[in-house]
Protein backbone atom coordinates (compact mmCIF):
# COMPACT_ATOMS: atom_id res chain seq x y z
CA UNK A 1 0.00 0.00 0.00
CA UNK A 2 3.07 1.97 0.93
CA UNK A 3 4.32 2.71 -3.03
CA UNK A 4 0.52 3.05 -4.09
CA UNK A 5 -0.07 5.85 -1.95
CA UNK A 6 3.70 7.96 -2.77
CA UNK A 7 2.11 7.56 -5.91
CA UNK A 8 -0.92 9.34 -5.15
CA UNK A 9 0.47 11.56 -2.70
CA UNK A 10 3.18 12.54 -5.56
CA UNK A 11 -0.06 13.38 -8.15
CA UNK A 12 -1.91 15.37 -5.11
CA UNK A 13 1.20 17.26 -4.22
CA UNK A 14 0.98 18.12 -8.22
CA UNK A 15 -2.22 18.86 -8.26
CA UNK A 16 -2.15 21.36 -5.55
CA UNK A 17 0.54 22.74 -7.51
CA UNK A 18 -1.17 23.50 -10.42
CA UNK A 19 -4.01 25.53 -8.80
CA UNK A 20 -2.10 27.41 -6.61
CA UNK A 21 0.13 27.97 -9.13
CA UNK A 22 -2.41 29.10 -11.65
CA UNK A 23 -4.93 30.84 -9.76
CA UNK A 24 -4.74 34.01 -10.82
CA UNK A 25 -5.81 36.58 -13.66
CA UNK A 26 -8.31 36.65 -15.19
CA UNK A 27 -9.93 35.29 -12.36
CA UNK A 28 -11.25 37.46 -9.73
CA UNK A 29 -8.74 37.79 -7.27
CA UNK A 30 -11.09 36.26 -4.22
CA UNK A 31 -11.97 33.41 -6.68
CA UNK A 32 -8.53 32.75 -6.96
CA UNK A 33 -7.69 32.95 -3.50
CA UNK A 34 -10.60 30.55 -2.62
CA UNK A 35 -9.46 27.94 -4.82
CA UNK A 36 -5.63 28.17 -3.57
CA UNK A 37 -7.19 27.81 -0.14
CA UNK A 38 -9.42 24.73 -1.41
CA UNK A 39 -6.82 22.84 -3.08
CA UNK A 40 -4.82 23.04 -0.02
CA UNK A 41 -7.23 21.74 2.44
CA UNK A 42 -7.93 18.55 0.16
CA UNK A 43 -4.23 17.60 -0.10
CA UNK A 44 -4.64 18.03 3.77
CA UNK A 45 -7.90 16.07 3.75
CA UNK A 46 -6.25 13.28 1.24
CA UNK A 47 -3.33 13.20 3.75
CA UNK A 48 -5.23 12.72 6.34
CA UNK A 49 -7.38 9.92 5.12
CA UNK A 50 -4.76 8.01 3.45
CA UNK A 51 -3.63 8.20 7.16
CA UNK A 52 -6.11 6.64 8.49
CA UNK A 53 -6.16 4.23 6.32
CA UNK A 54 -2.65 2.84 7.43
CA UNK A 55 -3.53 2.77 10.50
CA UNK A 56 -6.52 0.91 10.23
CA UNK A 57 -4.48 -2.29 8.98
CA UNK A 58 -3.04 -3.99 6.17
CA UNK A 59 -3.09 -3.68 2.60
CA UNK A 60 -6.24 -3.04 0.98
CA UNK A 61 -7.48 -6.82 0.22
CA UNK A 62 -6.84 -7.96 -3.39
CA UNK A 63 -8.74 -6.57 -6.65
CA UNK A 64 -8.20 -6.04 -10.29
CA UNK A 65 -5.66 -3.27 -9.51
CA UNK A 66 -3.61 -5.13 -6.94
CA UNK A 67 -0.49 -3.50 -6.48
CA UNK A 68 2.83 -4.24 -8.26
CA UNK A 69 6.00 -5.94 -6.27
CA UNK A 70 7.89 -2.32 -7.75
CA UNK A 71 6.30 0.73 -9.05
CA UNK A 72 9.45 2.50 -9.36
CA UNK A 73 11.56 1.10 -11.67
CA UNK A 74 12.37 -0.25 -15.29
CA UNK A 75 9.38 0.97 -17.33
CA UNK A 76 8.31 3.69 -14.84
CA UNK A 77 11.67 5.17 -14.80
CA UNK A 78 11.51 5.17 -18.62
CA UNK A 79 8.18 7.03 -18.68
CA UNK A 80 9.24 9.59 -16.47
CA UNK A 81 13.05 10.11 -18.30
CA UNK A 82 11.09 10.49 -21.33
CA UNK A 83 8.60 13.07 -19.66
CA UNK A 84 11.14 15.08 -18.38
CA UNK A 85 12.96 15.66 -21.75
CA UNK A 86 9.53 16.26 -23.39
CA UNK A 87 8.67 19.25 -20.66
CA UNK A 88 12.35 20.36 -20.88
CA UNK A 89 12.71 20.22 -24.76
CA UNK A 90 8.67 20.95 -25.91
CA UNK A 91 8.90 23.92 -23.07
CA UNK A 92 11.75 25.29 -25.20
CA UNK A 93 10.93 24.88 -28.56
CA UNK A 94 7.74 27.02 -27.64
CA UNK A 95 9.74 29.63 -25.82
CA UNK A 96 12.07 29.69 -29.11
CA UNK A 97 8.98 29.62 -31.66
CA UNK A 98 7.67 32.83 -29.60
CA UNK A 99 4.64 31.03 -28.12
CA UNK A 100 2.96 32.97 -25.37
CA UNK A 101 4.44 31.91 -21.86
CA UNK A 102 0.96 30.54 -21.17
CA UNK A 103 1.71 27.79 -23.16
CA UNK A 104 4.07 26.25 -20.66
CA UNK A 105 1.65 25.68 -18.31
CA UNK A 106 -0.58 23.52 -21.34
CA UNK A 107 2.22 22.02 -22.24
CA UNK A 108 2.86 20.36 -19.00
CA UNK A 109 -0.45 19.35 -18.64
CA UNK A 110 -0.60 17.76 -21.94
CA UNK A 111 2.85 15.74 -21.19
CA UNK A 112 2.03 14.89 -17.99
CA UNK A 113 -1.61 13.80 -18.74
CA UNK A 114 0.26 11.60 -21.64
CA UNK A 115 2.78 10.49 -18.43
CA UNK A 116 -0.25 8.69 -16.50
CA UNK A 117 -1.69 7.26 -20.28
CA UNK A 118 1.40 5.53 -20.37
CA UNK A 119 1.70 4.78 -16.59
CA UNK A 120 -2.08 3.22 -17.05
CA UNK A 121 -0.14 0.51 -19.25
CA UNK A 122 3.17 -0.27 -17.52
CA UNK A 123 1.09 -0.33 -13.61
CA UNK A 124 -1.90 -1.79 -15.27
CA UNK A 125 -4.00 0.85 -13.33
CA UNK A 126 -6.67 1.81 -15.18
CA UNK A 127 -8.01 4.35 -12.32
CA UNK A 128 -5.17 6.65 -13.71
CA UNK A 129 -6.33 6.33 -16.73
CA UNK A 130 -9.10 8.81 -16.74
CA UNK A 131 -6.75 12.01 -15.16
CA UNK A 132 -4.39 10.96 -17.99
CA UNK A 133 -7.02 11.71 -20.59
CA UNK A 134 -8.32 15.00 -19.21
CA UNK A 135 -5.26 16.70 -18.27
CA UNK A 136 -4.35 15.06 -22.11
CA UNK A 137 -7.42 17.18 -22.92
CA UNK A 138 -6.67 20.25 -21.04
CA UNK A 139 -3.41 20.46 -22.38
CA UNK A 140 -3.97 20.26 -25.66
CA UNK A 141 -6.93 22.12 -24.95
CA UNK A 142 -4.60 25.16 -23.67
CA UNK A 143 -2.64 24.99 -26.49
CA UNK A 144 -5.49 25.40 -29.02
CA UNK A 145 -6.56 28.44 -26.72
CA UNK A 146 -2.63 29.63 -26.76
CA UNK A 147 -3.25 31.35 -30.61
CA UNK A 148 -6.53 32.95 -29.83
CA UNK A 149 -7.85 35.82 -27.91
CA UNK A 150 -8.58 33.69 -24.69
CA UNK A 151 -4.81 33.00 -24.09
CA UNK A 152 -5.08 34.69 -20.88
CA UNK A 153 -7.76 31.54 -19.60
CA UNK A 154 -4.89 28.97 -20.56
CA UNK A 155 -3.42 29.00 -16.89
CA UNK A 156 -7.12 28.32 -15.92
CA UNK A 157 -8.21 25.53 -18.18
CA UNK A 158 -4.64 23.78 -18.40
CA UNK A 159 -3.32 24.50 -14.89
CA UNK A 160 -6.33 24.96 -12.52
CA UNK A 161 -8.59 22.16 -13.94
CA UNK A 162 -5.64 19.85 -14.08
CA UNK A 163 -4.93 20.67 -10.83
CA UNK A 164 -8.59 19.48 -9.83
CA UNK A 165 -8.89 16.78 -12.25
CA UNK A 166 -5.36 15.14 -10.15
CA UNK A 167 -6.90 15.82 -6.98
CA UNK A 168 -10.35 14.22 -7.89
CA UNK A 169 -7.95 11.35 -9.12
CA UNK A 170 -6.50 11.09 -6.13
CA UNK A 171 -9.27 11.64 -4.13
CA UNK A 172 -10.79 8.21 -5.27
CA UNK A 173 -7.87 6.13 -5.00
CA UNK A 174 -7.62 7.69 -1.54
CA UNK A 175 -11.53 7.10 -0.83
CA UNK A 176 -11.51 3.27 -2.38
CA UNK A 177 -8.14 2.39 -0.24
CA UNK A 178 -9.48 3.85 2.83
CA UNK A 179 -12.86 1.85 2.35
CA UNK A 180 -10.95 -1.68 1.56
CA UNK A 181 -9.16 -1.31 5.12
CA UNK A 182 -12.73 -0.62 7.02
CA UNK A 183 -12.71 -3.79 9.36
CA UNK A 184 -16.83 -5.21 9.23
Amino acid sequence: MLQRMSGVFIGAFFGTVFVVANAHDPLNPAIGIALRVLAVLTFAGLLTLALLAGRRGGPAPDDAEAPQADWFRGKFAFVVGAEAVLLIGGNLALRAAGAPEQTAVAWIALIVGLHFVALMAVWKRRSIAVPGATLTALGATGLGMAATSAVAWVPFVSGVLSGVALLGGCAYAITHTYRSTARP
